[in-house]
């Protein structure tokens, strides 16, 4: 057995759980078109009712796609979509999971992410998503600090927090995979944060650390120029939106034992948060923006309501 098909089977047979009555698409494009034949292949042998669709990559991160993959989606009773730009907080998707469809999106998947990512204790992912929630869930504020100069402050109001294990069975949920993480939509925030980790266009930062202000809930100032000129022409579409701080998540995945430069899976590296800038609609947040721009922070400490949280480690 290929180490693709391999991770294919655990998406198809253990996240989804596909039954053979069932209709299952997989939304692909042209360059992750492997993955997804590996996931079409093993569906393919679950239901006769297996359909792959595949179209040019997007332009952005939380862009929508094209009408017939939107339709295609909301059609399926399972989804698994490996794509080069994410389509996690996109209508399409949300439209989609709202509507009783189930899946999974694989945003910027690579052979050696899936490989690796889908190669972990699903059962500890979701005890550690389980712990962390109890311990976040109602609270009115997060602290998170590091020493490279991080301290920033989430106001949650009535946000709900959710997690995400991999466990896609149900009518209607979703996740990522890989999996792993529990996350908000704040409704605001204020203070510095210091991604040292990882964060698009850059891949893995080795040493280099960038540098965002928030002010009311919207970033106020980029140190880096390439991000700030990718939210600078999400604005020229929505405005301030695009300037949203729009997620703080926790890494539950105890799998992860270093970051390797792939967003997907190093957000879900225990023992780091991610904070996203733009879209939060399809979380649960109110902001509708073409972006959704997660940068990794390594090494935090975070207070619940003035209380330290013990992170999940690898």
């Amino acid at each position: 057995m290929s180490e693709l098909r391999a991770a294919a089977e655990t998406a198809v047979r253990e996240c989804l759980e596909l039954a053979p009555e069932e209709s299952c698409v997989v939304v692909t494009d042209d360059d992750r078109e492997p993955i997804g034949e590996a996931l079409y292949e093993v569906a393919g042998e679950i239901t006769d009712d297996a359909t792959v669709i595949r179209y040019p990559p997007g332009e952005q991160h939380g862009g929508e796609p094209p009408a017939p993959v939107a339709a295609a989606l909301q059609g399926a009773d399972a989804f698994l979509a490996p794509t080069t730009k994410s389509l996690s907080h996109t209508r399409a998707r949300s439209d989609a999971t709202d509507g009783g469809a189930r899946g999974a999106t694989l945003p910027g998947i690579t052979d050696e992410v899936f490989v690796a990512g889908l190669d972990a204790d699903y059962d500890r992912i979701s005890q550690e998503c389980e712990r962390t929630l109890e311990r976040v869930a109602g609270a009115d504020e997060i602290r998170v600090t590091t020493d490279r100069g991080t301290d920033i402050t989430f106001e949650l109001g009535e946000r709900e927090w959710f997690d995400d294990t991999g466990d896609v069975s149900e009518p209607g949920s979703f996740s990522n995979l890989p999996a792993g993480e529990v996350f908000v939509s704040p409704e605001s925030a204020d203070g510095t944060y210091v991604v040292d980790g990882t964060m698009r266009p850059h891949g893995l930062l080795d040493g280099r650390e960038l540098e965002f202000v928030v002010e009311d809930g919207y970033v106020t100032e980029i140190s880096d120029d390439e991000i700030r000129q990718q939210v600078e022409a999400g604005a020229q579409e929505v405005g301030d939106a695009a300037y949203n701080l729009a997620e703080l998540g926790i890494g539950t995945n105890v799998g992860v034992t270093e970051l390797v430069g792939s967003v997907l899976l190093d957000e879900k590296a225990a023992g780091t948060v991610h904070i996203a800038i733009g879209d939060n609609a399809g979380i649960g947040g109110e902001t509708d923006a073409p972006l959704h721009l997660d940068g990794i922070i390594r090494n935090p400490q975070v207070f619940v309501d003035g209380e330290e949280l013990e992170l999940p480690e690898a």
